[in-house]
This record gives structure tokens, C-alpha cells and sequence, in this order.
């Protein structure tokens, strides 16, 4: 599952809208804020949305006759009701309809989360699945690594090895460095190609409710527990559950993910009874799992079992000759059909020269800005970030933060080259100034969860 999405909060109540745009937006899910349906239509003629928090009463149009009307004309989006406890009937009605579930006022901040997840696992199921059927009646193949390095062909050697076989795989490497296109390469490539492909941060997983997400619960087992639930192994059933940054996951819940990776089976929260599952797991991390170990953050016995076939992903400095392939990747994924765009000799000069320390996600976001400022559809060095641009001179220019407007060099005019820890910990401080500390728009900035920025402001002492 692609790791960020967009929900529509539709309510007239201005501090309930306010309410859930600054509560529930994560850097994986965007929220935004209608206070009525004509905003809500207008809203959804300008953006895509897999997820509507609507409310049922509205000032200019009947919630209910609203959700038919949304799920006709976008049959993808999930629709979610709230209500009040008198109009729960109107909502159950609804669900008959339609809607994927309803939550009634005063709602629980953290059980409404967990439905709208629940919702775009199943929005994003359904679609994923249809482009499945659509590439194999095409006779399509699946998703591929970009670069001709020797690096990267040894890793794809390693996936079209592993990939037939339901072994678990580890995947590791830096922020950025394609871990999650490598798990799509697995699944695709793999003899569930044609089944469900779940992915799951477990860096957005909420310490009281991971096990719920991840294995579902009973009726009343917590409060807040108004409905039985499946959670993220049912939905992946037959199929292929990814989760990425596994070092993150609660201890309490890594020796439940232990059984069922040694008897595939597991149990919903506040049920008895085990349920048998047939999933293939995949994993990735940025941390080292060993140090974890030993430093009693992860549980030893659930390490050895998810480490039977490691795939390291090398940093984008490590195969820099894969720039021009990947770079005419983005470029044609990117260009919305400019079909002619070009990068000039000085342009690449200073793409190849960068340290990039954010790896592949870094290129990919550089190659995005730089597409806006292109002229007559060409990139030139002008386009680039500051950064980047000073290496045009033949590498004596800055190396550090690129894509974002005033951030200055990682190396200062009187030091010489920083360590990768010094280089991140500058990157983050100066992510975390230009944003004026807002951490929810620096860890998105970062392509990384609010938790693991937390995590690194710790061990790096940034205030």
C-alpha cells in the first residue's frame, strides 16, 4: 500500500474541522476541511481523495442523500459517517447504502483513526487489485528496479530469487533508498502477484491499538470497542503484508507477530480462539536490528525469524551511475506528458557530484521542483536547488539540503566533509528551522513518521 493519502473532513462545524485536520493529519495522510457539500464538490473537482469524513447533518444538503451522491460519482472513495446518537439509524441505513461505517458525536479521537485506516486499506485493496487484473490481462510485467549498477543488478538477482518462494524477507537500507519498490518487485514478481498487497508503516502505529490494527478485535474487548474488527492479517489473507519499519513495532506486539510467522495463526484482541492465515511477510527497516536486539528493543527470537533472506538496498551515492536512468524515470513519470523534457550536461553534471543523503526520494523530489522551473522544457543548473546547483562549477560547490527554499550547505566554508550522522543531524535541524519547528511539516519535509523524527531529534540533542 503507497505510504500517503488524502482525506476530506466535511463538517459545518468549524472547530470540529479544525479538530480533525490538526489530529488526525500524519506525513502519510493529508486532511483537509469542507463546511459544507458545495465546498466539499468543489474540493473534490480540484484533488483526489480515498477517504470522506462526512458529517450527516449539513447545512445545505441531507448527509445521507450527500454519501449516495459521493459514492456514485466516485465509486473508489470510502465514505464515513458521524452523527449524532438519534440519527444512528439513519446511519446504519446508510451503511446499506454504501458509507463504510459511522462513529457517533462525541467521538474517540483515536477509534475514528483507526476506521479511517481501515477505510483506505480498503480503498486502496480494491483499486490495487483492479490494476493487478489490468496488468495481467496485458500480459504487463511487474514493478522493476531502475539502474543498470552492478549493486542494483545483484539485488534484483536476489528478488527474482526470493521472489517465488513465501520465505520472509528483511529489506534494509537508508531513508529513501527504494525499500518499499523493492517489496512491490517481491509481490509482483511473486505467485501471489494477483492477491492482496498490504503495506503498513508500524512507525504510524499507535502503541495501544497496534495490536488491533495488525490482528483485529472483539466487541467490547477496550473501550471504544464498539464493533468486532478484522485487522491488517485478514485484510492481507492469501496475500502479502509488508511492513515497513519493523523496529518501530511495540515489544508487546512483536512476540504475537512471532506466532504467526511460526504457526500462521493469530488472535483478534479479546478473542479465544486462534484463526489459521496464509500471508507472505515482507519487512524493511533503516535501523540495525542486531543493535536493537541488544540493546532489548526487539525481541531476539522474531529477528532471527524475519532475517531469513536479507536484501540490503545501497544508497543512491553507492550507484550513481543509475542517475541518468532513474532521472528519465521520474522525468517521463513526472512531466504530465511532456514528453520532450531534458536535462542539460551542467544540470546532470551537478545531479551526478551530489552526495544525496536522502537517497532516491531525494532525487525524485528534486527532479519534481525542478520540472516547475524548467524553460522551453529544459532543466538547466538555474532550475536546481541552491545545493545542487553550486556543483556546476565542476564539484566546488556546497553539498547538503536540497528543495528547500533557503536551507543553506551541510559543510561550512571553513570545515571539511562531515560524517553522515553530522550531515543528517544539520539536515534535520535546518528542516526543523525552516519550518519554524512545526514537526508534522518537517517530518513530511523528511519523508519520514513524526515518530522516528522524534526518535532522531533525541539522539541527535536537537531542541
Amino acid at each position: 500500500m503507497r505510504t500517503s493519502y488524502s482525506v476530506l473532513a466535511v463538517d459545518d462545524e468549524p472547530s470540529i474541522g479544525k479538530l480533525l485536520e490538526k489530529e488526525l493529519s500524519t506525513p502519510a495522510r493529508a486532511v483537509h476541511v469542507a463546511g459544507s457539500a458545495r465546498q466539499a464538490r468543489e474540493r473534490l473537482r480540484r484533488a483526489t481523495y480515498e477517504v470522506v469524513v462526512l458529517d450527516i447533518r449539513l447545512p445545505d444538503a441531507d448527509g445521507i442523500e450527500f454519501m449516495v451522491e459521493l459514492r456514485q460519482r466516485y465509486p473508489d472513495m470510502e465514505v464515513i459517517l458521524i452523527t449524532g446518537h438519534g440519527n444512528i439509524d439513519n446511519a446504519v441505513e446508510a451503511m446499506k447504502l454504501g458509507a463504510y461505517d459511522y462513529i457517533t458525536k462525541p467521538f474517540n479521537l483515536t477509534e475514528l483513526e483507526v476506521v479511517v485506516e481501515r477505510a483506505y486499506q480498503r480503498a486502496f485493496l480494491r483499486n490495487e487489485n483492479r490494476a493487478l487484473r489490468h496488468a495481467h490481462d496485458r500480459g504487463r510485467p511487474g514493478v522493476t528496479l531502475i539502474g543498470n549498477s552492478q549493486v542494483i543488478k545483484e539485488v534484483r538477482y536476489l528478488i527474482e530469487k526470493v521472489a517465488p518462494t513465501d520465505v520472509p524477507v528483511l529489506i534494509t537500507g537508508e531513508s529513501g533508498a527504494g525499500k518499499e519498490v523493492a517489496a512491490h518487485a517481491i509481490q509482483s514478481l511473486g505467485t501471489r502477484a494477483d492477491k492482496p498487497f498490504i503495506i503498513k508503516n508500524c512507525a504510524t502505529l499507535q502503541k495501544e491499538l497496534a495490536r488491533s490494527e495488525l490482528f483485529g478485535h472483539v466487541r467490547g474487548s477496550f473501550t471504544g470497542a464498539l464493533e468486532s474488527r478484522d485487522g491488517l492479517m485478514a485484510f492481507a489473507n492469501k496475500g502479502t503484508l509488508f511492513l515497513d519499519e519493523i523496529g518501530e513495532l511495540p515489544m508487546e506486539v512483536q512476540a504475537s507477530l512471532l506466532r504467526v510467522l511460526e504457526n500462521k495463526t493469530y488472535r483478534r484482541v479479546g478473542e479465544k480462539d486462534h484463526r489459521s492465515c496464509d500471508i507472505r511477510l515482507i519487512f524493511a527497516t533503516n535501523r540495525t536490528l542486531a543493535g536493537e536486539v541488544e540493546a532489548g528493543r526487539f525481541h531476539e527470537a522474531l529477528y532471527h525469524r524475519i532475517n531469513v533472506f536479507n536484501i540490503e538496498m545501497p544508497p543512491l551515492r553507492e550507484r550513481k551511475e543509475d542517475i541518468p536512468l532513474l532521472a528519465e524515470f521520474f522525468l517521463a513519470r513526472l512531466g504530465n506528458g511532456r514528453d520532450d523534457l531534458r536535462i542539460s550536461d551542467r544540470a546532470m553534471s551537478c545531479l551526478m557530484q551530489y552526495a544525496w543523503p536522502g537517497n532516491v526520494r531525494e532525487l525524485r523530489n528534486v527532479l519534481e521542483r525542478s520540472i516547475i522551473l524548467a524553460e522551453n522544457n529544459l532543466i538547466t543548473e538555474h532550475a536546481l536547488p541552491r545545493d545542487l546547483a553550486g556543483f556546476a562549477g565542476g564539484g566546488g560547490g556546497q553539498s547538503g539540503v536540497s528543495g528547500v527554499p533557503g536551507a543553506s550547505g551541510a559543510m561550512g566554508e571553513a570545515q571539511g566533509p562531515l560524517s553522515l550522522e553530522a550531515m543528517e543531524r544539520e539536515h534535520i535541524a535546518r528542516i526543523l528551522e525552516f519550518y519554524d519547528n512545526n514537526r508534522s511539516l518537517a517530518a513530511t519535509a523528511l519523508g519520514i513518521s513524526r515518530k522516528t523524527l522524534y526518535r532522531k531529534m533525541r539522539e541527535y540533542d536537537i531542541g
